[in-house]
């Protein structure tokens, strides 16, 4: 066989895949909406909430979670192409794992610039979900004020209490309480599973990262042997 000939690429470690795992959930996640909405909970969500807060949170978190979608779209083909890489003998693809290589070849002044580098592709747009992921949860809590203060903005307007208005008066009193627990509720809910996706996609790009460097040290062991 000749020196440059690429590997077959049948002895494969499997990948793990990562997007199906985000596929199965989304459409779980799509069922129990569907199912949601089929018994009226969206209509009365929206519906009991004026401020608004609650739409936001909703779109907030599908465009998060479809972002999840395309990231670990990205991580798992990026980690494909890094098992490409590690099984055969010519140079790597232009993938973030082969750029760290090479990096590692051409023997920076500083050391650790190559792993900032893979670090920053590998994790660097996650901070930011993160930090919508948290805007979530600050939805609902803001929800929460203005619902209390629409409350607490009813009882002061009390001057008397008449018997007849009763109940104009308990529906005043409970449209802002409803307001500050679905919001506090929906963002909570929202703030759990896009966490349990962003979780899912630190893990998968340690675990690339770790891949990367476990190489990468093989390739400085055979740089110094040769030298």
């Amino acid at each position: 066989m000749m020196r440059g000939a690429a590997l077959p690429y049948r002895g494969l470690p499997p990948v793990e895949p990562l997007w199906f795992e985000w596929a199965a959930l989304a459409g779980m996640l799509a069922f129990a909406s569907w199912l949601l909405g089929g018994r009226g909970v969206w209509h009365l969500l929206l519906q009991s909430d004026p401020t608004g807060i609650t739409l936001v949170i909703i779109v907030v978190f599908v465009g998060a979670t479809l972002w999840c979608g395309a990231r670990a779209r990205e991580l798992q083909r990026e980690r494909q192409a890094l098992e490409r890489d590690r099984a055969r003998l010519q140079a790597p693809d232009e993938s973030w794992a082969g750029a760290y290589w090479q990096a590692l070849r051409a023997a920076p002044r500083d050391s650790g610039a190559p792993l900032d580098l893979l670090l920053e592709r590998t994790h660097g747009s996650h901070h930011t979900a993160w930090w919508v992921n948290g805007i979530q949860l600050k939805l609902g809590l803001l929800g929460k004020v203005i619902g209390f203060s629409m409350l607490a903005i009813q009882i002061g307007q009390m001057d008397n209490f008449d018997p007849a208005q009763s109940q104009d008066l308990l529906k005043n009193l409970t449209a802002g309480l409803g307001v500050a627990l679905l919001t506090t509720m929906v963002g909570l809910v929202a703030n759990i599973l896009l966490g349990l996706q962003l979780t899912r996609l630190d893990r998968y790009a340690d675990a690339l990262v770790a891949a990367a460097q476990q190489h990468g040290l093989s390739l400085g062991v055979g740089m110094s042997e040769r030298a």
